[in-house]
């Protein structure tokens, strides 16, 4: 297969084959090859990029490490530049605003962290937070501004609500905003989290709702008020199920969220004046659909089975964002993230 476009490259990682795997992709057809498959000890899941592509961070669950890797951009090779110990199990990790720090949450011990990054991009030295928070801390991100951080704790094994903190983009310190946390009056488990890209709007899945909640960010104060919540599951459904990540294109014009149980994504068509939701439909995918990303141009998703380990690719239908099935590639175990870049 000739891949077009040689910088658009996908890196997913395979937790129980300690592997990350780069593939390239071709953004004429959203076709795939895969080009490496980078060995990395202690089951690799969460993954980052800092904001000029050139550094991806890892966290390790099993070795209970954060690792930092450069990124080549004409071919999308990995080369290790640094890793840290942990006291906790990584599920999510992500870069502030102007990367300068890593940002961690850990679900078991019930903490986020921040780590400072080096001159050469990786992490280093101890922790400046490890921050208690509860148990189920599930992601940790900051908005737009890089002065508010939100940690969403699901519902079954936490407090079923969205931790708020200023965050000090010259520190790295976080502090608990006023009130520090957002507790939704409905059993929803907020899990992951994803910014509009120009309203002050965030988007969570609801791990245990099996829906998408907006809020509205009061960008004074940095805490978040209810706009909206929209199932993702058709009319009718009773069966179990949990939602997983939760992704938007980089327009902000369409929003993805994938069903564990009913194994489909569910898309919405995102109103650019108030960032409110309109459903577009759902599409069948491989079985518990837990890791998937979009495209840097915003035409294709590509969602990894957690239990069939492989790649299934979608494309962008405009007006309403719904998704067509194109190619399903084999994978490898237990892919636990899926992230898309662009290199050139």
């Amino acid at each position: 297969m000739v891949i077009q476009d040689a910088t658009v490259f996908m890196y997913v990682s395979f937790q129980d084959d300690d592997m990350i795997s780069v593939f390239g992709m071709d953004s004429a057809t959203g076709a795939l090859r895969r080009l490496l498959d980078v060995p990395v000890s202690g089951g690799p899941a969460p993954m980052t990029l800092s904001p000029d592509r050139r550094t991806l961070h890892v966290g390790r669950r099993g070795d209970r490490a954060l690792t930092s890797f450069r990124v080549e951009p004409s071919n999308g090779e990995l080369t290790e530049i640094g890793t840290v110990q942990l006291e906790g199990e990584p599920v999510y990790v992500a870069m502030d605003r102007a990367g300068r720090y890593v940002l961690s949450a850990y679900y078991y011990q019930s903490v986020v962290g921040v780590h400072a990054v080096d001159a050469d991009g990786g992490v280093s030295g101890s922790p400046i937070e490890w921050r208690s928070t509860a148990h189920g801390a599930h992601a940790i991100l900051t908005d737009r501004s890089n002065r508010f951080a939100y940690v969403p704790h699901i519902a079954n094994r936490g407090p079923n609500a969205i931790f708020q903190f200023r965050f000090d983009a010259g520190s790295g310190r976080l502090t608990p905003n006023d009130p520090p946390r957002l507790s939704p009056s409905e059993y929803l488990g907020p899990r992951a989290l994803v910014f509009h890209p120009t309203l002050n709007v965030v988007y969570f899945s609801d791990e245990q709702g099996g829906s998408v909640s907006a809020y509205n960010i009061d960008m004074v104060r940095g805490t978040l008020t209810s706009l909206q919540r929209v199932s993702t599951l058709p009319a009718g459904y009773g069966e179990p199920n949990t939602c997983s990540q939760i992704q938007m294109t980089p327009d902000g014009r369409f929003l993805y969220a994938p069903n564990r149980g009913h194994n489909s994504v569910a898309s919405f068509t995102v109103d650019p004046s108030d960032g409110r939701l309109t459903p577009a439909g759902r599409v069948a995918t491989e079985p518990v659909p837990r890791a998937f990303n979009v495209d840097p141009n915003g035409r294709f998703v590509y969602v990894g089975g957690l239990d069939s380990g492989r790649i299934a690719t979608y494309q962008v239908q405009p007006p309403d964002g719904s998704l067509v099935p194109l190619e399903t590639y084999e994978g490898g175990g237990r892919p636990m993230w899926v992230l898309l870049t662009r290199l050139d």
